[in-house]
């Protein structure tokens, strides 16, 4: 039995694959023996839009619903939305965020400008002992071959902070994937290299 006790929110855009790394945190948590709720909120998730998992894992949980400023973990699969979600880390918390940037319709319609500087911002807006961790996940994912695995990508980054044994990690996405057994091999793969990314 595990003592992990984490609330962890999973911030991205419609096919971005947050809802897999939902169901992937769910199954490592299994494994550890503790109870997990997953709540998917999606936006207009068919569109390119806002979509954000919620992940609760513990001895015991009652909601998964993650309130303003207790979020263990943020990991942001988009720029922009670190920047939405940020209310939602606690002080001393981590946030994972991945570089890429997806241009909303209004951007792409030249009515906004995409914003710069995000990342930088967070850092300066950040308190102490909370950590801003950012990665180039699409990047790495696609050294594996897919923009698909760049979910697998944000969770090998999230792995050096939860003390679960890489083992178990390597069962799970085993299991997440049993149905799409060739695509097992790259997400071991975007696994590591999401893990040296965010060490």
């Amino acid at each position: 039995m595990g003592n992990l006790e984490a609330s962890i929110v999973l911030a991205g855009v419609g096919g971005q694959g947050t809802l897999i790394a939902g169901k992937l945190l769910g199954i490592v948590a299994m494994k550890l023996g503790l109870d997990v709720k997953v709540s998917e909120v999606h936006g207009m998730s068919q569109r390119g839009g806002s979509v954000i998992t919620y992940v609760k894992i513990g001895k015991e949980v009652h909601s998964p619903i993650i309130e303003e400023g207790t979020a263990d973990f943020l990991l942001s699969f988009e720029e922009v939305e670190s920047v939405r979600w940020a209310s939602l880390l606690k002080e001393g918390g981590v946030m994972i965020v991945n570089s890429q940037q997806i241009e909303s319709l209004p951007v792409l319609m030249g009515q906004v400008q995409y914003p710069d500087g995000i990342v930088d911002a967070l850092k300066a807006a950040a308190t102490e002992g909370t950590k801003i961790v950012e990665i180039d996940a699409l990047d790495l994912a696609m050294q594996v071959g897919t923009s698909k695995a760049t979910n697998i990508v944000m969770l090998g980054a999230l792995s050096n902070y939860l003390g679960v044994d890489e083992a178990l990690w390597k069962e799970a996405i085993e299991d997440a994937f049993a149905a799409k057994a060739k695509t097992i091999p790259g997400n071991l793969k975007a696994f590591e290299l999401g893990k040296q990314a965010g060490a």
